[in-house]
């Protein structure tokens, strides 16, 4: 875990920014950083529109479903391309976008589950609740689907 932090601030000081964010790499600790960034977009996503629609009169739970699939999508197209680049799952693109989604949902009801626990059960905001959420969700997400796309063992 040093070097893996080793080589990130020593891509930072030499402001190696294609490096950081794009390269592929097998350094767990800057996947993570990267996922937090493509956790980051996704959220503003999702929470930006159970904001809007919970605005526009829907139920809160009925526009965090809406939000997390806008999330999801976010979420799929910058996993590829960030946090988990160069890596490919052991699987067809079919499976492991089917993967994916059943990943994304059982995160959906982790996130729902939890936005009613904090909301209806202990009363706090239903934008807190969101955030909360999303903080537990974002690690079920990382640590799935870091599994997903892990290395195919050598057959020798």
């Amino acid at each position: 875990m040093k070097g893996e932090w080793a080589e990130i601030f020593a891509l930072l000081r030499r402001f190696r920014w294609r490096e950081l964010l794009y390269k592929p790499t097998d350094n767990a600790t800057l996947q993570f950083l990267r996922y937090i960034i493509v956790g980051g977009c996704a959220f503003v996503a999702d929470f930006c529109t159970v904001w809007l629609l919970k605005e526009l009169g829907l139920h809160y739970l009925v526009a965090g479903v809406f939000g997390f699939i806008l999330g999801v999508i976010v979420n799929y197209i910058l996993s590829k391309t960030l946090a988990f680049s160069g890596k490919k799952a052991n699987m067809s693109a079919q499976m492991e976008f089917i993967l994916f989604v059943v990943i994304s949902l059982i995160g959906l009801g982790l996130t729902e589950l939890l936005m009613w626990a904090f909301t209806d059960g202990l009363g706090l905001f239903y934008l807190l609740s969101k955030a909360i959420a999303a903080v537990i969700v974002l690690l079920w997400n990382f640590f799935a689907k870091k599994l997903m796309y892990r290395k195919k063992p050598n057959k020798e």
